[in-house]
């Protein structure tokens, strides 16, 4: 009798190196894919070991391009930040890791795909969200919501205990005791030590970015061009290096942000399970993006259009953190942002200093700003003797509201 084929959405890590041989023993033909999205990982090892743990077949998908392009480029449009802070580096990710496992399995003839999420996160929300949505009828194996697998292990010494048993390679962990997961737009780190929120993360801990402390004590001056909210363009405006294409100029601001110390958040948050956690997070260039990519539209986005779409951030933010990317509401919101940024071309100047991004300038063919109406020196076409009428016009329910409060009190 055939076995069953199973896709795995495979880390290489000691989770899903367990969760895969463990599945193989069930009986299961395990395939192992993994997501190429600018993470720092020897993929050849990855693979060696995926086989050894005892897959019967092994993808690598680079998605990094797309990543940038159909899900961090989307959400820095619509300046996508979850509780004010997050830059949803991982929420973004996992849609795109779980649509392409869909293909696979759709490619492979089956009907069963795996992933390595606890029951506790939000990963498991956003991997099995999107693979009922894009693959009505899909099964879905996730170990740590088993009741077998559960009583197998209780934690990570049960996981490094089987390990051993069965040859299964363990990177040591006892130098960094937390977890981390890394992709081009972000690493995120959370557990271990880290779940003390009192205690302050180790300067060691920090992959991309140098302490501000450490940063360089000049000023790195850069131009960033925007068509339609989309970075089109980055230039180093003293050593003259220009980067174009998407995945040249976001790992070009990774590096000037790195070096500069900027991008790290360290934040109490709200799961969507109900669960409150502690996550720290290095976010480069996207920190810049977002800051230029805001910064260009208070210069090109007219007041009423941007206080209705700033009311709809956090329900943006809240959807992708959520799971939500494939759903009606955000193929809604996707089509009302992008309409929005119509008008958001043209150039920021900014200066990185020490952990800070200073705006250094901004210009735009589409400019709604006027300089002779904002001057204080010219009238420039508009006669402040209207205003007497227009506070007036809007002081009357005030004056009404005051009168009758007035009435109350007596």
């Amino acid at each position: 009798m055939a076995k069953e084929k199973l896709i795995l959405a495979y880390s290489g890590g000691l989770d899903t190196s367990v969760i895969l041989h463990w599945l193989v023993q069930k009986g299961y033909d395990v395939i192992a894919y993994i997501a190429d999205l600018g993470q720092k990982e020897d993929f050849e090892a990855v693979k060696a070991k995926s086989l050894k743990c005892g897959a019967s077949k092994f993808y690598l998908k680079d998605l990094k391009e797309e990543f940038i392009k159909d899900f961090i480029f989307p959400a820095i449009r619509a300046n996508a930040v979850y509780e004010g802070r997050y830059l949803l580096g991982t929420s973004l990710a996992r849609p795109l890791i779980a649509k392409a496992q869909i293909e696979i399995a759709q490619k492979e003839g089956a009907n069963i795909v795996a992933h390595g999420a606890t029951g506790k996160g939000n990963d498991q929300v956003r991997f099995e969200l999107t693979y009922y949505t894009l693959s009505p009828g899909i099964k879905v194996v996730a170990p740590w919501k088993d009741e077998e697998f559960l009583n197998k292990f209780q934690g990570r010494t049960d996981e490094i205990e089987y390990a051993k048993k069965y040859d299964i390679p363990v990177k040591a962990t006892a130098s960094e005791p937390w977890s981390s997961d890394d992709n081009i737009m972000h690493i995120s780190y959370e557990a271990g030590e880290l779940e003390d929120p009192s205690r302050r993360p180790r300067e060691t801990m920090f992959q991309m970015t140098v302490s501000p402390q450490k940063a360089p004590d000049q000023e790195t001056e850069i131009e960033i061009d925007f068509e339609k909210g989309n970075p089109i363009r980055v230039k180093n405006l003293k050593e003259g290096v220009i980067k174009e294409d998407p995945l040249s100029l976001y790992n070009y601001l990774n590096e000037l942000a790195g070096k500069n110390g900027i991008g790290r958040v360290d934040m109490a948050e709200n799961r969507f399970v109900g669960i409150k956690s502690r996550g720290v997070y290095e976010t480069p260039a996207g920190t810049i993006l977002m800051a230029a990519h805001r910064d260009l539209e208070g210069l090109t986005m007219d007041r009423e259009v941007m206080h209705l779409r700033d009311s709809l951030i956090p329900k943006f933010a809240e959807a992708v953190y959520y799971g939500f990317w494939y759903s009606p509401e955000m193929e809604l919101l996707k089509t009302f942002f992008d309409k929005t940024q119509e008008f958001v071309s043209g150039k920021v100047k900014l200066a990185l200093y020490k952990g800070n991004i200073i705006m250094a300038g901004r210009e735009s063919p589409l400019s709604l700003y006027d300089e002779a109406q904002s001057s204080m020196e010219v009238a420039g076409g508009y006669d402040p003797k209207n205003a007497a009428g227009f506070i007036k016009i809007n002081a009357v329910r005030l004056i009404n509201s005051a009168l009758r409060n007035k009435k109350h009190r007596l």
